[in-house]
Parts: structure tokens; sequence; C-alpha cells
């Protein structure tokens, strides 16, 4: 898949590693993993070959966010992502790295 970004911050902890952004800093950890889930990401030619990867626990988001897709990052982070066809390549946008179960 090809890979673009929806926001800098997410581009700047894929090539970077770190965001100027202070609203979105995460651990060390957290990052690494990022990484290696957007390579992963990279990897596949469709959304679907995600299921392969069992720990990704790939899935289509329901609710309110609808269209969306996610994968696993760890117990608390996803990715979540947009994927078209175009041109017979598939573009994976990223939207957004979120906390998966946010307390109340």
């Amino acid at each position: 898949m090809e890979i673009t970004f929806e926001q800098d911050y997410l581009r700047e902890l894929y090539y970077d590693g770190v965001t100027c952004d202070k609203q979105h800093r995460y651990q060390p950890q957290i990052v690494k993993k990022y990484i290696r889930v957007v390579n992963i990401l990279d990897s596949v030619e469709k959304a679907v070959d995600l299921y392969r990867y069992r720990a990704l626990h790939y899935e289509k988001l329901v609710g309110n966010k609808a269209g969306l897709e996610s994968v696993r990052v760890n117990d608390q982070y996803r990715v979540e992502f947009k994927t078209s066809a175009k041109g017979g390549i598939t573009i994976c946008n990223i939207t957004e790295l979120s906390k998966h179960y946010k307390k109340k």
C-alpha cells in the first residue's frame, strides 16, 4: 500500500521518531511500535492482507468512526486509517494514532 498521513504529527513520528507538537507526545516504545505498524501497512498490497498479522487485530470501525479501519499498536493505542483504490494501487491514509480505551 502507498502510505499518506493526514496530520503532520503522524508524519513526524514516522520519519523523525519525535514530533514538535506538544499535544501529541508519546513514550519511546509507543513510537517504535507505531513505526513498525506503519512499515507493515506499507509492505502489504491490500488492507485484507492485514488479517495475516493476528497481533494487529485489523478491523473496520463502526458507529461514529464508520468508514475507518484500524490496527493495534499495543493494548492501549491503535492506528486509524482510510483505504482507497486508485489505478490498481491501494492508498492508506493514516488519520490518527489514538488511545483505544479512554478512561472516563
